[in-house]
């Protein structure tokens, strides 16, 4: 940790202790204020806290660029299927399923799928539309199916298929899928 950084988390504590309040529970009582200016919210952190300017300054400023809390521990699944996507949850569910029953097996949710990893990642899972589902398998051997489909070169997975159902989830992708899984180490 930097200097820098050791300053602001001593400003922080010190701004936690002055009000009695989580830097959490000062964030949410930023967003609940109707403020949005950063000068309206140090203004208003002053008048309502009793605080510094430096200190509701450096408030304001986090409160408008770190993460809310409750978002960083919501389920990334329920963000990725949400809305129209939502139906697709049960196929992801089902492949995941599928996996685990071969063995350890890392799942990293990103911003719209997850990607699933071993020594190295073999295939990535989530929406296609909101009609489907979609599984990327990362496998250089050749596949020839109708449904299991070649991408572009330098794509993040060779091989695609679209799920639109938990029942088209067969043996012959559980097949091509445990090949890519055992290749990944």
């Amino acid at each position: 940790m930097t200097n820098v950084d050791q300053a602001r988390a001593s400003q922080f504590r010190n701004i936690e202790a002055k009000t009695g309040q989580s830097l959490e529970g000062l964030c949410a009582e930023i967003g609940g204020s109707g403020k949005v200016k950063h000068g309206e919210i140090r203004t208003w952190l002053m008048e309502h806290f009793g605080l510094g300017y430096g200190d509701a300054n450096a408030l304001a400023h986090a409160a408008k660029t770190e993460p809310a809390k409750p978002e960083d521990t919501e389920d990334p699944l329920a963000q990725i299927y949400s809305g129209t996507k939502e139906h697709l949850r049960s196929i992801h569910d089902a492949l995941i399923t599928a996996v685990i029953s071969w063995g350890e097996v890392e799942q990293a949710p990103k911003k719209a799928w997850v990607a699933l990893r071993r020594k190295k990642q073999f295939a990535m899972l989530g929406p296609k539309n909101a009609q489907s589902a979609e599984l990327g398998i990362n496998l250089k051997d050749e596949i020839k199916s109708s449904r299991i489909l070649p991408q572009k070169p330098g794509g993040m997975c060779q091989y695609a298929i679209a799920i639109s159902d938990a029942d088209e989830i067969d043996a012959e992708l559980l097949a091509v899928w445990r090949r890519a899984f055992d290749a990944a180490g």
